[in-house]
């Protein structure tokens, strides 16, 4: 067997590893012990204090400064008081976190997306993609640890998704541009 071809799955593995590390360097996520407020929009609302859950349906907008989250119904789950989790449910639903000084703006979408602050996971389900500079990672689902920053992902079990593969498009690194402006 050609050396070459045994290599072939460590090759792989080492370029999907390094694709992961992109975006998980860059992902970020609503800061549920922040100060800032978190702000919802929707059409309609229901507020169960009993159960500790906000529902929110059509046209839903939750935003926390910059980083905002659109979808055709949100769940907001309190817990002793304090928000704990977010489920939002669209066709797709849209999680955008605008560029910073450090990192390129992520634009995922879903057909479910769940951050869960305790453990410290957001999760996008069914027909999950992500784009941040210009790199696209794409599976059935994609989970994002904010904590320890590492990415995993997986196709579809049933075939529906790329034959039931994860798929990654990565560009090359570009050199920063001399000619840029403040402005």
């Amino acid at each position: 067997m050609n050396c070459h071809l045994r290599n072939k799955p460590r090759l792989l593995r080492r370029i999907a590893g390094a694709a992961l590390l992109v975006l998980a360097a860059n992902a970020q996520a609503f800061d549920l012990n922040s100060d800032r407020p978190i702000k919802v929009s929707a059409d309609q609302a229901r507020l169960d204090d009993a159960k500790g859950t906000a529902i929110y349906t059509g046209d839903v907008v939750v935003r926390q400064d910059g980083t905002e989250l659109t979808a055709d119904k949100v769940v907001l789950y309190r817990e002793n008081g304090v928000l704990n989790r977010i489920e939002a449910y669209g066709k797709p639903a849209h999680y955008v976190q605008p560029q910073t000084a450090d990192t390129a703006k992520t634009d995922a979408e879903a057909m479910t997306i769940i951050y869960a602050a305790g453990d410290n996971r957001i999760t996008f389900i069914d027909k999950a993609v992500i784009h941040q500079a210009g790199n696209i990672f794409k599976g059935e689902e994609i989970n994002y640890d904010t904590a320890t920053r590492v990415v995993t992902a997986s196709g579809s079990r049933d075939g529906s998704n790329q034959d039931g593969r994860v798929e990654m498009v990565i560009q090359p690194r570009q050199k920063a541009s001399s000619g840029e402006t403040g402005d």
